[in-house]
């Protein structure tokens, strides 16, 4: 069974900086068949909400509040993808998560790891 384990998070003062991040793990054929993986968070009492994505060939995206501060990466040989998070604000605080999502679906290749909390403090 492959599970997703986030690591990483943990208290920051805003303006700091964390490095998250998630290995597939168990069996799998490996991250790289998975074109987009992407990362997540959900604050608390919110929906859970897409943060960043990236492609098997480096491309990625951002939501508008976090573009230019996060940068996703992956290691396709590692099984591991990574969120590099800089200048972090309060309204970051948040469990991250990561998954590969199905194009069109709606849904993921993946059930949910456990993700990883992180908290800014202001």
């Amino acid at each position: 069974q492959v599970q997703l384990v986030e690591s990483g998070g943990g208290l920051v003062q805003a303006g700091g900086s964390l490095r998250l991040s998630c290995v597939a793990s168990g069996s799998i054929l490996g991250l790289a068949s998975f074109n987009v993986m992407a990362w997540y968070r959900q604050a608390p009492g919110k929906q859970r909400e897409l943060v960043a994505t990236i492609a098997n060939g480096g491309s990625t995206e951002y939501r508008d509040s976090v573009k230019g501060r996060f940068t996703a990466s992956r290691d396709n040989a590692k099984n591991s993808v990574f969120l590099q998070m800089d200048s972090l604000k309060a309204e970051d605080t948040a469990v991250y998560f990561c998954n590969a999502p199905i194009s069109n679906s709606g849904d993921y290749y993946f059930n949910w790891g456990q993700g990883t909390q992180v908290t800014v403090s202001s």
